[in-house]
């Protein structure tokens, strides 16, 4: 997600804003919802990346979820529920002038992944069955 600048100037202003985002945000949902009817799936929700526009307006925040598939759309809408109030916290954390506007999008890879590694470990033992027969 972060590009570095040439000549050594390390990384973007927005880069290090979006990571800043990214950090508060795992805080914010993991601890500090109080709406019980989704804080405890928020636990299972993992912010993987945030970027944001270049005049701050908007952030894309990308998160996955360790939860059941089918709890999914609960907690899309949780965090749609939630993000006034997430926004308004990082207002209190977050320096910068304009807090952008939170848009969620759900990242199946952890879960196409462990999809994945399933088939694979299926593999692996039907292959080992017929080396045995």
């Amino acid at each position: 997600m972060a590009t570095r600048r040439g000549s050594g100037h390390g990384f973007s202003r927005s880069d290090r804003v979006a990571e800043q985002i990214r950090r508060e945000l795992a805080d914010l949902l993991r601890f500090h919802l109080k709406d019980q009817r989704i804080a405890a799936k928020m636990t299972l929700v993992t912010v993987s990346a945030v970027e944001v526009t270049p005049d701050y307006a908007h952030a894309k925040v990308f998160y996955t979820s360790l939860a059941d598939p089918s709890a999914n759309a609960a907690i899309a809408d949780g965090l749609a529920h939630s993000a006034s109030f997430l926004r308004r916290e990082l207002g209190k954390r977050v320096r910068i002038h304009h807090v952008p506007e939170l848009h969620f999008v759900f990242d199946p890879s952890v879960q196409e992944g462990a999809r994945l590694s399933q088939l694979i470990d299926e593999a692996v033992e039907s292959d080992q069955k017929h080396r045995d027969e």
